[in-house]
């Protein structure tokens, strides 16, 4: 399966660009997808606030997420121009919700990310500068999922080594958007310098982890800013993330980010898995119970098996122990 954690999503999207974004990934051959909002640090409510999605669930959950995390599904249909059809369940790729704060002082605001976490699917963090770049991989209480930096732009700082390593031995994934390089809209000196900018800090961060710890996304805002897998692979050798590391990074990486911010929600403390007990619970209840019945029938200081005397059943077998000694009594009383 073949994931895309990130394709741009605004209040303001229209319903029928979205719909036609997500039916051409899901073509491309992505299963599973994500829309992201983007809430810069002055939106975020205050503290009394209730953290809200605005996100529209379009499809079912996906597999590793509980059913209750997520709203009633929606239609795009009830939204959109009475030309289009209504998209079916097959026609679109599993979609998540899907949340990014953009850091600039962690020291000054508090981000809430529990409460982010709990209203959205997924959380990435896109820090501005150094000192925050470094609280998202290092001092968060909770490791993000993604670490997603605005590549395109001049960072203003350098990614170390140490920083990069340590954030990937917590969990953190750092999430590479290639739409930047080509759908940030700009023209003439100023899309030519988001290039170079973005192929810059591209080859800077994947020395920083060595190719460890990346997936792959698109950031797409409309079907002109997706590619097909094959040449997303392509395009990431060229800048330095070999073939393996580069179908690794929009499958296996990808995957395993959905799968571990399920557990979180659907265990607890992301530790222990809840799940409901079905049928096979009974079977497994019965299994338990004839296993502690046989562990309690245990070999009395005599040898015979315990709750065998006198009324109380079957006798069990005698040991050799008890053996020998009838066999000397008996040799006794004939001498």
């Amino acid at each position: 399966m073949l994931y895309d954690l990130n394709i741009a999503w605004s209040p303001g999207t229209p319903a029928a660009e979205l719909e036609r974004t997500l039916k051409f990934a899901k073509n491309l051959g992505y299963d599973v997808v994500a829309l992201n909002h983007i809430i810069s640090d002055a939106a975020i409510p205050t503290q009394p606030t209730p953290i809200t999605n605005p996100i529209p669930q379009l499809t079912p959950p996906h597999p590793s997420y509980p059913s209750s995390s997520s709203s009633s599904t929606t239609n795009l249909s009830t939204t959109a121009p009475s030309s289009l059809p209504p998209p079916t369940t097959n026609q679109l790729p599993t979609t998540l919700r899907r949340a990014t704060l953009t850091i600039t002082d962690p020291a000054t605001t508090n981000y809430r990310l529990a409460d982010h976490a709990r209203a959205y699917d997924l959380v990435a963090l896109r820090p501005t500068s150094d000192k925050s770049f470094s609280w998202a991989c290092l001092s968060t209480t909770d490791p993000p999922a993604l670490v997603s930096l605005d590549l395109a732009s001049h960072l203003g700082w350098h990614v170390h080594h140490r920083t990069a390593m340590a954030a990937v031995q917590r969990g953190v994934r750092f999430e590479v958007c290639y739409s930047q390089a080509f759908g940030g809209g700009g023209v003439g000196d100023s899309g030519n310098r988001q290039r170079v900018n973005f192929i810059g800090n591209v080859q800077s961060l994947l020395r920083a982890t060595k190719g460890r710890g990346v997936i792959i996304s698109s950031e797409a805002r409309g079907v002109l800013g997706l590619r097909a897998p094959a040449d997303v692979v392509n395009l990431m050798a060229v800048w330095g993330l070999g073939p393996e590391k580069g179908f690794a990074a929009l499958g296996e990486g990808a995957r395993a980010v959905v799968v571990n911010e399920g557990i979180k929600r659907r265990g607890f403390r992301g530790v222990v898995d809840v799940e409901e007990e079905g049928g096979n619970g009974n079977k497994g209840k019965k299994q338990k119970q004839q296993k502690q019945q046989q562990g309690q029938k245990r070999k009395n200081g005599d040898g015979a098996v315990a709750g065998a005397g006198a009324g109380g059943g079957q006798q069990g077998e005698m040991s050799k122990r008890q053996a020998k000694k009838m066999k000397k009594e008996a040799s006794q009383a004939k001498a």
